[in-house]
Order: structure tokens, then C-alpha cells, then sequence
């Protein structure tokens, strides 16, 4: 954990977050600025920085978040209609927290290209 990363204060609840689902490894919580109906972060329990310093080390780490992402999305109702999920990565990217973070976003037309 990193003292000073907001992601991490969230996972470890000195923030308060609306909790969509959490577990041993990860944290789902909705998006304080969403950009669609459905818009939660799911974020590791590890201090990592963004995508691009995952490692193979992280394969398990990386599915059991796509993974938390499928399982909100069916209680939504989004896997019938659609999702995205989305990493980001740098600033030109759009990431604004240093802690990789995946999108599930949902509940309205997605557009293409996104951005």
C-alpha cells in the first residue's frame, strides 16, 4: 500500500466508497464521477502503478479483475446489453490515479471510437 495513493486509502476503507464488491486481492467501487449509469473501478489491493507495469506475475491478479468486472456486470443486467471495460494508461490516456484501475462501464450506447 501506498500512504499517499487514494486508490489504496479506498481499499484498505479509510476512504469511504460505495463498495460494489471486494475480495482477498481486489476492490470494485462506483466511480465518484461516472461516465455512464454503471461506471465502477476495480482496483487491486496492491500498490501498482498503472497497466504497463503488470508483469506475468500478475496474470492471476489481472483475470480475477476482469473477472469481478463480469460478475457486477451480470447483477447489473450489463452482460445481456453490453459493458466496456477500459485500462488506462498515462495522462495522455486519460489516468488520473497512479494505481492501475479497470472501468466497467454500462447502461447506455457506447460509441466508437471512444475517445
Amino acid at each position: 500500500m501506498s500512504e499517499s495513493c487514494l486508490f489504496c486509502r479506498i481499499a484498505c476503507g479509510e476512504i469511504p466508497a460505495k463498495i460494489a464488491g471486494q475480495d482477498d486481492q481486489v476492490v470494485a467501487f462506483h466511480d465518484v464521477d461516472p461516465k455512464a449509469p454503471t461506471h465502477v473501478l476495480i482496483v487491486p489491493r496492491e500498490h501498482i502503478p498503472s497497466v504497463d507495469a503488470m508483469a506475468a506475475g500478475h496474470a492471476e491478479l489481472l483475470a480475477r479483475m476482469v473477472q469481478t468486472a463480469q460478475k457486477i456486470a451480470r447483477e447489473v443486467g450489463a452482460d445481456r446489453s453490453g459493458y466496456r471495460l477500459v485500462f488506462n494508461h498515462g495522462p495522455d490516456a486519460g489516468q488520473s490515479v497512479e494505481h492501475v484501475h479497470l472501468h466497467l462501464l454500462a447502461g447506455r450506447k457506447m460509441t466508437w471510437p471512444p475517445g
